[in-house]
């Protein structure tokens, strides 16, 4: 039958199968992308926001610390900023620190399906919401925050381990035993000479050093 069209015809017809190849080829092409793609993605987002968490709340803190009249990281609590002068700047980091955590685990969560990770990880945000929106003056709910975010912060970081590759795997365990070990020392109210203000950050430093860590390893994974 094809044989018998006209030049036209039969140009028009092969020109259709061309077009008709290609377009089924690059369907089939940019549906590779887009999938693969979309599991990268989450990975990447979760890598920012962890990234984000964490230099945010290191460099917000010591500027609150910088505003804070007489303040003394050996000898005052982090939690001190959370009231007076600096305390609208430090709440709302704190608060960004635990949204931005939760918006991680949700992408973690979506890439791994990281049961145990997630868990903690929602836990952890949870408590650094807590504690900004629950200032120290509120006694009793604040300590219970920060000791959540801080419990669990440790407890992500060791369980994030089989995420990342060697060197790093290691290392998270290392911080967030360091964090826990601290945290233990700190309830039993032994400083070590850094004084009240120096063995907290001794738990918090550690957990946001790998947030910073481990969101730069996600967004660099493929």
């Amino acid at each position: 039958m094809y044989i018998f069209l006209h030049a036209g015809m039969r140009f028009v017809i092969l020109k259709n199968m061309i077009l008709f190849i290609f377009l089924e080829n690059q369907y089939i092409f940019m549906e590779k992308i887009l999938f693969n793609n979309m599991l990268y993605t989450d990975k990447t987002i979760a890598g920012a926001f962890f990234f984000f968490a964490g230099i945010q709340s290191v460099l917000l803190m010591l500027i609150s610390a910088c505003h804070y009249p007489g303040y003394s990281i050996s000898t005052n609590y982090i939690s001190d900023l959370g009231v007076g002068t600096t305390a609208i700047l430090f709440n709302a980091t704190m608060i960004i620190l635990g949204v931005s955590t939760l918006l991680g685990m949700y992408f973690v969560h979506r890439a791994y399906s990281y049961r145990v990770l997630t868990v903690l990880l929602i836990l952890t945000g949870v408590g650094a919401v807590g504690v900004g929106v629950f200032p120290e003056d509120y006694g009793l709910i604040h300590g219970i925050a920060a000791l959540t975010a801080f419990l669990f912060g440790g407890l992500s970081a060791i369980s994030s381990h089989t995420l990342l590759t060697f060197p790093l795997n290691y290392c998270s365990i290392l911080l967030g035993l360091l964090a826990l070990g601290a945290l233990v020392l700190f309830i039993a109210g032994i400083y070590l000479g850094l004084g009240v203000g120096g063995m907290e950050r001794m738990i918090a430093y550690p957990v946001l050093l790998w947030g910073v860590s481990f969101g730069g390893a996600l967004m660099g994974s493929k």
